[in-house]
Formats: structure tokens, sequence, C-alpha cells
């Protein structure tokens, strides 16, 4: 890190060409790039919650350009919206929903309310264990950490820029755009546990007021975990699931042992 802040501190007094090189040590350092990566941090730090809905809202779109999104008259779109029609905010925030037709196990919303679901989750869930995670997902949109998260995001681009500003380093060849660096970004991001739990709070929540299984949350969280400990081909599709949603054991205990205190199957 210290690399990068002595020639940060450098050129504000430096008065220089576009292309100019800054030598530091046996590097090489494009000032202009550095310069754009600080200014880059700096808006960041300073953005909207309006700025982050714009730039989610970016990002979706990229994303489902840059993705086979599943068309209104596909078996996996049909299904979603037969789950999901009647669902058009959730405590004031709009929502939209879509289906990736990749054989990936995953799910993710943006902090605009768009939620994707993944046809490899759609192929392994039942409809209810569906509609959990997707509860799930809407509670990191009220919670605003799908907000958050896009904000770090930007800021890790932004890093990411600073370090690609040494001539020859890896990082530099890490995206083609701020779009990529952030979708590369979001998709190492890792919730903390307290965003977790509470997410896992507001899918039951959600079960509950909408008459899907109780159960349903800890049903789908066993399920990953037993595909995971099982092993197979479909093993490494929820790598990324596993890495993203940490601890699904524990948190499937934890969703069984709400959903019997609710139904009393606890006594």
């Amino acid at each position: 890190m210290k690399k990068f802040i002595i020639p940060l501190l450098l050129i504000c007094g430096l008065n220089t060409a576009a292309s100019a090189q800054l030598k530091l040590g046996d590097k090489n350092i494009d000032i202009s790039r550095l310069i754009n990566a600080a200014g880059y941090a700096a808006k960041a730090i300073a953005l909207s919650d309006a700025d982050i809905v714009k730039m989610c809202q970016e990002h979706i779109e990229w994303m489902d350009a840059q993705n086979p999104l599943a068309k209104p008259d596909s078996e996996y779109a049909k299904r979603l919206e037969k789950l999901t029609g009647h669902i058009q905010e959730i405590e004031g925030v709009k929502v939209n929903f879509g289906v990736y037709e990749v054989e990936d196990v995953n799910a993710f919303a943006s902090g605009d309310g768009s939620i994707r679901v993944y046809a490899g989750l759609m192929d392994i869930m039942t409809d209810d264990e569906i509609m959990a995670v997707i509860g799930h997902e809407m509670g990191h949109v009220v919670h605003t950490d799908t907000k958050d998260a896009m904000k770090n995001a930007y800021l890790l681009s932004a890093a990411k820029s600073a370090a690609g500003a040494l001539n020859g380093s890896a990082m530099a060849r890490l995206t083609d755009s701020q779009l990529g660096a952030i979708a590369q970004a979001l998709a190492s991001a890792r919730f903390s546990q307290k965003q977790e739990t509470e997410a896992d709070d507001f899918a039951f929540e959600f079960c509950v007021k909408n008459d899907i299984d109780p159960y349903a949350m800890s049903n789908a969280l066993n399920k990953l975990v037993e595909m995971y400990e099982a092993g197979g081909e479909k093993t490494s599709l929820i790598q990324q699931m596993f890495s993203t949603h940490p601890d699904s054991a524990k948190r499937a205990a934890r969703m069984k042992e709400k959903a019997d205190q609710y139904t009393g199957n606890g006594k």
C-alpha cells in the first residue's frame, strides 16, 4: 500500500504530461493512471444514494448483456414469473427478477432491486426453496447491504487501477472496463456474518408472510451443504455460493430452530 501512497503525495505538486512516468525503485509508474485512480476513489467516497442506485442499474444492465438472460417464454422464466410475478416491491423498493441460463448454483441482488437467479440453482431447488433464497437476497437489498457492496467494489476497482499503474503488473490486465472491474469485485465480495444473519431472518419472515414453507431456507442451505459434502460434478458449481455465504451448515441449523419454534415442532 505504501508504494502507492508515496507517488500519490508526490503527484500533488507535479505538472506533467498525461504520458509522464515516475521511477520508484526498479518500477516505472504511470502518473496519469495514479491521478485517475485517486480521483476515482475520491468520487466513490462521495457517492450519493442516487449515484449508487444508478451505478447498480448500469451494473445489472452490463451483467444481463454478459450472461444468457432467459427469455420470457422460456421454462425458467415462466417458472420464476409464476413464483414472483405478484411481487412488485419490497418495503418500498421496486424489484425485478431474471434468470441466467447457466449451470452455476447461485443468486444475487443488486442495490437497485434487481434480483437474478441462476438456472443451476433452480434445477436443484423446490419452488419454496427458490422463494426462500429470493427472500434472503431481498433482505440484502432492504438492509442496503447490496448498495454498500457496490460502493466497496467501486473503491476496490479504483485500488486495482492504481496498482495497475505499475508497468507489467498483472493487476493492469484484470479488466478492460470499470464495469468489468466492479463486477469482478462484487463476485468476490463477502457479506459479514451479521449481514447474512439479518438476511436469513428477513427470508424467514418473508416465507411466513407469503405462506411459504418456514423450513424452506433451512432446506435450501442444507441442500447446498449436502451437495458440497457429496462431491461430484456439481461440487465446483457451488464454490461461489459457499465463498460468499460462509458457515452454511450453522445457518441451516439456526433457520431450522426458528422454524421449529414457529411451528411448535421444537417443543
